[in-house]
């Protein structure tokens, strides 16, 4: 290293409280919709307005006992979440959200790959199971280059409920992706 380089600040995860509400309804809302979102990759803007949460919704998930919301945080800020749910043999993945400035740096990465090792050390599960918008060709191409698959197994857009967004396509629909942990205490090779 050189001696004028600083090393990157380090990510912290924790899980959500009441207190965090509000601000991962800003940053899931940041990282997906409006004008914000379009400074990531992930932004869903061309697909659906409105909102993506609501504080109610996180506060659900937050509550829920079968579930953590969890946060990475640098320097005191969040700066990324996902929610992870207990569901028997395997654990889901979502509301995943990065800042849109802090996209393409790996810290996507270090967040699904804590997400991972929390599941199977907690729960003891060996598959984590998500659902992507299918037309999002390059975010599930993302999470392919990580060892989820496609199933090919869908479920309909909740059109007409607008806690959801209000979709700008009539074509959306989610596709179940799936990746196989190795159990816990076991390393991947």
């Amino acid at each position: 290293m050189h001696p004028t380089d600083s090393p990157a600040p380090t990510l912290v995860f924790r899980e959500a409280t009441a207190e965090d509400v509000d601000a991962l309804v800003e940053l899931v809302q940041s990282a997906y919709r409006g004008d914000d979102s379009r400074a990531g990759w992930t932004t869903e803007a061309d697909l659906l307005d409105g909102q993506r949460t609501d504080p109610e919704a996180v506060r659900e998930i937050v509550a829920d006992p079968s579930g953590r919301l969890l946060l990475a945080e640098r320097d005191a800020a969040t700066v990324a979440c996902c929610q992870l749910e207990h569901r028997g043999a395997h654990a889901y993945f979502g509301m995943f959200a990065v800042r849109p400035g802090l996209q393409g740096g790996g810290l996507g990465r270090a967040v699904l790959t804590e997400a991972e090792r929390f599941v199977r050390a907690t729960w003891g599960v060996t598959e984590m199971h998500m659902t992507v918008i299918s037309v999002r060709e390059e975010l599930i191409a993302w999470y392919e280059r990580r060892g989820y698959r496609r199933t090919g197994r869908t479920s309909p857009f909740p059109y007409g409920d607008e806690r959801f967004g209000v979709p700008r396509r009539e074509d959306l629909e989610f596709e179940l992706l799936v990746k196989e942990l190795a159990a816990p205490g076991v390393s991947p090779a």
